[in-house]
């Protein structure tokens, strides 16, 4: 499963620039709807296109590598 580390980068802004940060405010910033960015932050495994991947480097100043993560699923897990 591929993870999106949404909540993560949002985390660390929010800590970097010593500030409330909120959904509604990247939404406004990317262009990325609201509902969207909350699907993101709390469904796991919820299907991100490559547009809306671009557009949070794009606002975390980051590289796709920095905001993706593949997670082995249990089936993966209990093979090994």
């Amino acid at each position: 499963m591929i993870r999106v580390l949404f909540v993560k980068l949002l985390d660390d802004k929010r800590f970097n620039e010593n500030r409330k940060i909120t959904i509604n405010e990247v939404a406004e910033e990317t262009g990325i709807g609201r509902a969207t960015l909350t699907r993101i932050a709390n469904q796991q495994g919820y299907a991100v296109g490559t547009n809306i991947i671009d557009k949070l480097c794009d606002y975390f100043n980051c590289d796709v590598s920095d905001i993706l993560q593949r997670v082995p699923d249990n089936n993966e897990i209990k093979s090994t």
